[in-house]
């Protein structure tokens, strides 16, 4: 059995469909979203395009995605957000339809799906407990023990930090699956993770970037040229990314 963990899209569509390229080679058995699928430039090009698709797909929910619910349905947005934030957050929910509204919002936190040789493998957005809470690269393991106390699976799958890394925790391989459409890296690029019964295989696919910046300019996103100077074009290290996560981590 093979299994696509594509996170992180952020409304990135040019960045899905070259993945989504790739994996009509790889032919996997199961795709998993792994949430925070619309918290970008072309939000509703981007969900529409996964929905079309007739590979067996299974979703969970990203803060982001919950966080446009919130703002589709004109509730307030964390008090932690920043004005920045909110802007972008509510701009996106004016994209959706109602139908994407009620899609995102019947989104499960978790999944476990099983494969053999690997055996249960969780899926969650940034950790078990929680869609929002980071941990990095570095991050203690004392913090580790108590962020995955109590999980049984030998395997668990995250992401929302937009960096690919893998950490071991007694029996239990945590693997963070990157981002397509935001990553942290050292290379541009789609980021996302590879699972089948002989492990799993962290995977970068190129594209034309110059090309996928123009499409992202013309999305009418107030920020895409932010964006694609800061999000496609150039982006932040692992490294760089790392340090910045764990002092937010620290703060909260």
């Amino acid at each position: 059995m093979k299994i696509a963990a594509l996170y992180d899209i952020h409304g990135n569509l040019p960045a899905l469909n070259a993945v989504l390229l790739d994996l009509e080679e790889i032919k996997p058995d199961l795709i998993i979203i792994g949430g925070d699928i619309v918290s970008g430039p072309m939000p509703k090009q981007t969900l529409d395009r996964i929905l079309s698709l007739t590979d067996t797909i299974r979703f969970i929910r990203g803060n982001g995605d919950r966080e446009v619910v919130t703002a589709f349905d004109r509730k307030p947005l964390p008090s932690t957000m920043s004005e920045k934030g909110r802007q972008k957050t509510q701009w996106v929910a004016d994209q959706l339809t109602r139908s994407h509204r009620d899609f995102l919002s019947e989104l499960p936190e978790t999944l476990t799906i099983k494969v053999d040789e690997l055996g249960d493998i969780l899926f969650c957005h940034a950790t078990p407990r929680s869609d929002e809470e980071i941990f990095t690269p570095i991050t203690t393991e004392e913090r580790l023990t108590n962020i995955f106390a109590d999980i049984q699976q030998k395997f668990v799958i995250c992401g929302h930090t937009h960096i690919q890394f893998e950490r071991q925790l007694g029996n239990i391989r945590i693997l963070n699956a990157g981002s397509v459409g935001m990553p942290f890296a050292e290379e541009p690029g789609a980021y996302w993770l590879l699972l089948c019964s002989k492990g799993y295989e962290f995977r970068r696919t190129t594209y034309d970037f110059k090309s996928a910046a123009k499409e992202i300019i013309t999305s009418k996103d107030p920020q895409a040229n932010e964006f694609v100077e800061e999000n496609l074009l150039n982006i932040p290290t692992a490294k760089e990314a790392t340090e910045l996560l764990e002092r937010m981590a620290m703060k909260k």
